[in-house]
């Protein structure tokens, strides 16, 4: 819980009656290696923050799986379109490791935004990033090629490239794991 306290607090102060708040409602849950955080056709109730471990986001395309996201300690997960419309996800989201994770609901967050407004700063900021991130990962895939995308990736994400296995990977990086193999033998 501390961890994810100074997390909020290095995004803007908080008052004492939402530190007070946050500790008496967030939840956190175990989930296992290959466990399901959420499966397609289910409605991403709840916001988590990873304390340690490893997600991936994905959905399925003719059979295949195709990683969309990895996150890692110290990210914020949910399924954004399911989260907000609270309808069912296309997406489901699936531990790589073993991950603890602290939660709040749907609900929770609307009141938080309602009764405590510093929380619409750091929603707003945590949203930012997030974007920003998206929108480099959708300009790098339209735009970019595959040693470009694999070059990015090791320049700003080392450590997934060591603990995603490759039939995971090679679709984020929208290449074949065969790509992905070359790429990583010739550029280390």
């Amino acid at each position: 819980m501390e961890r994810l306290m100074h997390f909020l607090e290095s995004i803007h102060p908080m008052s004492d009656e939402l530190k007070i708040y946050l500790q008496a409602n967030l939840k956190q849950r175990e989930i296992k290696k290959k466990e399901y955080l959420l499966k397609a056709g289910h409605v991403s109730k709840h916001v988590c923050f990873i304390l340690t471990g490893l997600l991936r986001c994905f959905y399925e395309k003719n059979d295949t799986e195709v990683s969309s996201w990895f996150m890692k300690e110290g990210d914020v997960v949910f399924s954004i379109e399911s989260f907000y419309t609270q309808t069912p996800s296309y997406e489901s989201i699936q531990a790589l490791e073993d991950t603890s994770i602290l939660y709040i609901d749907h609900a929770e967050l609307e009141y938080i935004y309602k009764h405590f407004a510093e929380f619409n700063y750091i929603g707003r900021i945590l949203t930012i990033h997030y974007h920003t991130l998206w929108a480099r990962q959708l300009y790098s895939i339209r735009m970019c090629s595959g040693m470009e995308r694999y070059q990015w990736m090791k320049e700003n994400h080392a450590d997934l490239l060591q603990k995603v296995p490759a039939r995971y990977l090679a679709p984020y990086l929208n290449m074949t794991e065969v790509s992905l193999s070359r790429l990583k033998a010739q550029r280390g």
